[in-house]
């Protein structure tokens, strides 16, 4: 039994429409339709807040549709884990470049195009993405933030609110333009990163996110005796297909990055892993 099955059934049970469905979520009726059709991998649970909204509307019992949401995306993830569905879009490589500083702006296009969709464009995407996320998902139940938001991409509030739940379920191997054009363009002002250090600089669009910009960096620590090993290393060291050829010095740096909050899967110590393997990367020692 799959979410769009248990959601069909219900609604006909109860003698409702898709609309009356979409209006209880909050959501188009479009996004309901696609959902239901199965052209919409349901959304992870812990980035969406449909499914509290649907479960209470159809009288399902508390969890019901995130367990199974959980259950069918999983099964996905183990059919696509091999390979990515594509790189990015031409217009979203070409948005990001923009926000870019202009200093900077040649030199990172001229890696993107050596390396299309490289360790370093996946980089930047991705903390860009991871920010926006975070905006998107401490706004997402003020009305009056996502009616501002909605004016300067010219959407309804409805609208807004499937662009905001479908950006925080993506990634950056599936993120799509109008994610970026709707809600990427008006939320990031500019970014920097020093190549040679990979510390990244994010600042916001003030009028919406007033604050600071987000600075992020590598960090590298002594390794503690004590400390165990994040699930995601363990879990990325169990996976042969992804570690099989780890050396005793990379596995050393992976060990090495500490995390405050957030804790990484085993595909983020793989990236990384790609990411100290890249000569582009780093600096050429002159002889």
């Amino acid at each position: 039994m799959d979410v769009c099955t248990v959601i069909r059934t219900r609604l006909r049970e109860l003698g409702l429409e898709q609309k009356d469905l979409a209006a209880a979520a909050e959501v188009t009726e479009s996004y309901i339709s696609q959902l239901l059709t199965g052209k919409k991998l349901p959304p992870a649970p812990d980035r969406t807040d449909i499914y509290g909204k649907m479960g209470r509307f159809l009288r399902l019992s508390n969890g019901e549709l995130a367990k199974l949401a959980r259950a069918q995306r999983m099964d996905a993830l183990k059919r696509d884990y091999e390979e990515p569905h594509g790189a990015l879009l031409k217009e979203t490589r070409e948005l990001i470049l923009r926000k870019c500083v202009p200093t900077r702006q040649l030199q990172i296009r001229s890696i993107f195009e050596r390396q299309p969709f490289g360790e370093l464009e996946r980089l930047i995407t991705q903390k860009l993405l991871d920010v926006v996320s975070r905006v998107a998902r401490a706004e997402l139940d003020n009305q009056a933030w996502l009616q501002k938001v909605a004016q300067l991409s010219d959407k309804s509030y409805e609208q807004m609110r499937v662009i905001i739940l479908e950006f925080l379920d993506t990634d950056i191997f599936n993120v799509s333009n109008e994610d970026c054009v709707s809600f990427l363009e008006p939320l990031i002002a500019r970014w920097n990163i020093d190549l040679s250090t990979f510390d990244m600089e994010i600042t916001l669009n003030e009028r919406l996110v007033p604050g600071e910009s987000k600075k992020f960096a590598f960090v590298e620590k002594d390794i503690d005796s004590s400390h165990k090993d994040e699930p995601g290393l363990t879990e990325f060291l169990q996976d042969s297909v992804l570690s099989g050829d780890l050396s005793k010095e990379e596995l050393a740096f992976l060990r090495r990055l500490r995390f405050d909050t957030k804790r990484p899967n085993q595909l983020f110590y793989y990236r990384a892993l790609q990411t100290l393997r890249d000569p582009l990367h780093f600096l050429i020692a002159e002889e």
